[in-house]
Formats: structure tokens, C-alpha cells, sequence
């Protein structure tokens, strides 16, 4: 029996314990999806759920699906397997740009979103993934910034009626390459229907995701999940670049991990890897696993 020394010992303790910060490796609390392109091509909608689904993953991001028999099939198969879509890939803002001087352009880019948005009320989706510009030789990084704002405002009035998140995506467009612009270009909008769509992978080029991930903070609403390797080449000496699987590159996913822990990141994090088949889909769930409770992927 505990005697009153022993026991106000214990209680202390407890308070120290209950005190102290959470392990540096405590699994962050993060559903896992798999991107709908992932899965074998020469399967059924049904069939690729199932495949999704008997590998681990939690959820799934599909692509824009303009026609509706199509959508449809693609929530029942989303019911009868019991694996939500959580987001819509939009589809036609690489193509059909926002920042583009042609305002048929503009218009048709305007027009997929919509058809993404609609997607995503039908499907229970939560977010639609947006590219919001591409600077090329005939746009200016200026017009694009200027151009993507005004697009992307037009659609805010369906986005807050169907009550889904555009989430914008920092890809390779030559457009939003630091994480102080992309968070000031987010915070232009002041809706809460405008939120950042980070990829771990695109900013390994020009900066660590980590430090993204910090600066952006509770901006980020999704996560896609990708691994980026810069190899030598035996021969000629040249540097590679090239996408590989989990913990097959250079990202320092111990960092990855303290910074989404840093922020309290609780929401979904997508792979979005090359295709395979069942094998190969569990491993990448399996290292993704890993990641998240703060260990090395492999």
C-alpha cells in the first residue's frame, strides 16, 4: 500500500510525465491515400477501389471526371468498398492555364474547375487540387500572379455553396518558388476556402520541404507524398534527377516528420508514385508507414 511520501512521489511524477513534450518519433495522426492513376490501368473502377483499399490505404484522390455516368460509377465503387475520395485532381490547368492572356482560355480552365467542384459534392470530396499559374516565355511571373487571383476569385461563390476547399498546389510552373510568397499569395484571397496543397516532393529542387512545411503551417490542408533523388552518374559524371520510390532519395523524412508534428498536420497525405500492382502498392504504403511514426522508410 502506498504510504503519503510514496504517493505524492507518484503524483509528481505523473505531473512531470504529463508535462513533458510528445516523442520526437510519435506516429503523426495522418490518413493515408493513394492517387487513383497509381492503380493498374486494366482494371475495373470497382476493381482498382478494391485493389486501394486491400493495400492499406485509408482513402483516395480520383482525376476530374467530366462525364457523369463515369462520376457516378465512381462513387459507388467509393460505397461499395468503403474507401472515401477525399480530393479532386483537377484536370485542365496545365492545358488551360488561369494565368494565360486568353480569356477562352481562362474560361475553359474555369469550366473544368467547375466540373471538379462538382465532382468533389458528389463524391464527398473535401478539397480540389488547383495549379494556379504557369509562367512561361509569353506570361510574365507579374501577369500570372495578377491573372491566377482574379481566375481563381470566380470561383470562390461555388466553392463556398458546395462548401469544398480549392487547394493549390506548388508544382514545377516556375510560379510561387518560395514557401514567404506562396503563404502571402494564399493569404491575398482571406477565404478559408483557399488553402495550400503541399507536395513534399515538387520543392526539392529549390528548397526543403521541411522548411515549407513550417512557414506555411495550418495553411496546408493536403499533403502529396513523393520522393526525389539526385544521383551521379557513374560514366559521365552528371547529376540525375529523377523520381524514385519512398526513401529511395534525398529527402530527410525524419525532418518531414518533426515539421508536420510541429504544426499539428492531422489531415491526408496522398502518394503519388508511379503505377504498380499489389506488391508494390502495400510496400509503399508500408514505408509510408514508417515515416509516420518517425522512422527511416526502408
Amino acid at each position: 500500500m502506498l504510504n503519503r511520501r510514496s504517493f505524492l512521489q507518484t503524483a509528481a511524477a505523473l505531473t512531470v510525465m504529463s508535462a513533458m513534450p510528445a516523442r520526437a518519433n510519435a506516429g503523426l495522426p495522418i490518413r493515408t491515400a493513394v492517387e487513383y492513376n497509381m492503380l493498374p490501368e486494366g482494371l475495373t473502377i470497382l476493381q482498382r477501389f478494391q485493389l486501394a483499399k486491400d493495400c492499406g490505404y485509408e482513402q483516395i484522390e480520383c482525376p476530374t471526371t467530366p462525364d457523369q455516368a463515369a462520376a457516378e460509377e465512381m462513387k459507388s465503387a467509393s460505397d461499395t468498398v468503403g474507401l472515401p475520395i477525399h480530393s479532386v485532381m483537377n484536370m485542365d490547368h496545365w492545358k488551360y492555364p488561369f494565368s494565360s492572356p486568353d480569356p477562352a482560355v481562362v474560361e475553359k480552365s474555369l469550366e473544368g474547375a467547375r466540373t471538379s467542384i462538382h465532382n468533389a459534392h458528389l463524391w464527398g470530396a473535401s478539397t480540389v487540387l488547383l495549379v494556379p499559374a504557369v509562367v512561361n516565355a509569353q506570361v510574365s511571373y507579374k501577369d500570372a500572379y495578377a491573372r491566377s487571383q482574379a481566375a481563381i476569385r470566380r470561383l470562390l461563390p461555388l466553392s463556398e455553396k458546395m462548401k469544398i476547399v480549392l487547394a493549390l498546389e506548388e508544382v514545377w510552373n516556375k510560379f510561387l518558388l518560395s514557401p514567404l510568397e506562396f503563404a502571402r499569395y494564399l493569404d491575398e484571397f482571406n477565404s478559408p476556402r483557399i488553402r495550400a496543397y503541399f507536395d513534399v516532393g515538387n520543392v526539392v529542387l529549390y528548397g526543403y520541404p521541411q522548411d515549407w512545411i513550417r512557414i506555411l503551417g495550418n495553411r496546408i490542408v493536403k499533403l502529396h507524398i513523393k520522393d526525389f533523388s539526385f544521383q551521379r552518374d557513374k560514366v559521365s559524371g552528371d547529376t540525375v534527377a529523377r523520381w524514385v520510390g519512398l526513401g529511395e532519395g534525398d529527402i530527410d523524412w525524419t525532418a518531414v516528420h518533426a515539421a508536420l508534428a510541429g504544426i499539428g498536420y492531422h489531415g491526408t497525405a496522398t502518394l503519388e508514385l508511379n503505377s504498380g500492382n499489389a506488391v508494390y502498392l502495400k510496400e509503399q504504403r508500408r514505408r509510408f508507414g514508417r515515416i509516420l511514426a518517425g522512422e527511416a522508410p526502408k
